[in-house]
């Protein structure tokens, strides 16, 4: 049987495959999709009986849940090496943000906040469009335009929660000025998605930047850790996941008290304790590969110890992808913005991001779990997913792909037909 325009979508969150980004309601109008919290505790798109199959086709094709991709070919120069795990790559370096109180808010080491304000003080975009905490939703973050780099100071530091910058940019397109986007690399796969429909994407998107990502903490588990900490979801007024040091305490603030916690009393001491919504485990790209630049953590194996985290300042592994990119860089460094410490390769970033590595290498695999089980699979272009399988042993791939029909057949990719949250 046939599904039904709305089934198509609603089959996106059921299937465990939406980010909550906010695009398709961008992109179908609010009249027949409207992204919000929704009985699962995560952002969805809670769909109309109105919508037709066209929207659905286009929701399909820039949704970054099922169309994630990298970098467009066109931004590729011939000089730009490749590395299959890393992507496309002009320069690699080791840096931090040149503003002592920029590095220290700032999630790692301030690169991503330096880079806004430093586009913003020389004039070179009119905003920022990135997200900053949710005035009403504590561990949730929203869509933010900053015009000043007080407004970007705002937004600084990571946000491990349902986020969606996308949810109104038609209507930021509108306004026909230049900006920069920061979003995480799904965001940014959208956003590229997108350019595809509305050719003033890439007309007005001068810069596009994203942290290397790991994936957010699903709605639950963060009441679970509220609840460690001594406190009621409910009594949350405020929640800084990181920032104010390198991690930097995350803290948790009620009208009656404040309780700092550390980065891996969230996370877990290892990976393996790690928590995330399915999409997040099956990523292809955690790395950014649409971006200019992409900003990492330099903990080796990929987190930081708690021993060292109160005095380290913070250091970011950047990539940068595009000529765009690498001369923003150079722009940056020379006035100060950043500091660059050194040059660094692709052997190091398998070190500082290991799990970023060992997760492209399954993606692939994974995915033919996914269709073992009949369901919806991301569709991954410039991504060279086959090609990393294929470096893998054949005992790997297939623990790989058993594992994900495994863990459907569980009922772990599910999610519930989405509602809202009365």
């Amino acid at each position: 049987m046939s599904l039904t325009p709305k089934q198509r979508v609603d089959q996106i969150v059921e299937n465990g495959l939406c980010t909550g980004c906010g695009l398709c309601q961008a992109a179908a109008g609010e009249h027949l999709i409207r992204v919000e919290k929704g009985t699962s505790g995560y952002l969805v798109p809670i769909v109309s009986d109105d919508i037709d199959h066209v929207t659905a086709d286009l929701v399909h094709r820039v949704c970054p849940g099922v169309h994630p991709v990298g970098l467009p070919t066109n931004l590729i120069a011939t000089d730009t090496k490749v590395d299959n795990v890393w992507g496309p790559w002009r320069r690699m370096a080791r840096t931090w943000a040149g503003d002592a109180h920029q590095r220290h808010v700032g999630a790692t080491a301030g690169v991503l906040t330096a880079l806004a304000c430093y586009l913003l003080t020389s004039k070179q975009v009119d905003f920022i469009l990135h997200a900053k905490p949710h005035t009403t939703e504590p561990s949730f973050g929203e869509m933010h335009i900053s015009t000043t780099p007080e407004e970007v100071l705002q937004g600084s530091g990571s946000r491990y929660g349902p986020t969606a910058p996308l949810i109104a940019i038609e209507k930021v397109l509108e306004r026909n000025q230049t900006f920069a986007f920061i979003g995480k690399p799904c965001d940014l796969a959208g956003l590229r998605n997108y350019a595809e429909e509305d050719e003033r994407v890439n007309e007005l998107v001068k810069f596009w930047l994203t942290p290397v990502c790991g994936g957010y903490l699903p709605p639950d588990s963060t009441d679970a850790f509220y609840r460690r900490m001594g406190v009621e979801p409910e009594q949350v007024t405020g929640l800084r996941y990181r920032g104010h040091g390198c991690p930097g305490p995350t803290r948790i603030t009620t009208e009656e008290k404040v309780v700092d916690a550390h980065y891996l009393d969230f996370w877990g001491d290892d990976e393996s304790m790690w928590d995330m919504p399915f999409r997040c485990k099956v990523c292809p790209d955690g790395i950014g590969e649409a971006a200019d630049i992409a900003a990492a953590d330099t903990w080796v194996l990929g987190s930081p110890n708690r021993e060292d985290s109160a005095t380290d300042l913070g250091t970011n592994a950047v990539i940068a992808r595009t000529t765009v990119g690498t001369t923003l860089l150079a722009e940056a460094s020379a006035a100060g913005a950043l500091v660059i410490e050194r040059d660094i390769t692709p052997d190091h970033m398998s070190i500082y991001q290991t799990h970023q590595m060992q997760k492209k290498y399954a993606a692939w695999p994974r995915y033919q779990g996914l269709q073992d089980a009949g369901r919806l699979f991301p569709n991954a272009e410039r991504l060279r997913i086959k090609e990393l399988a294929a470096e893998m042993p054949d005992v790997v791939n297939a623990h790989q792909r058993q594992g994900t029909l495994d863990r459907v057949i569980a009922g772990k990719a599910d999610q519930p037909t989405p509602k809202p949250c009365i």
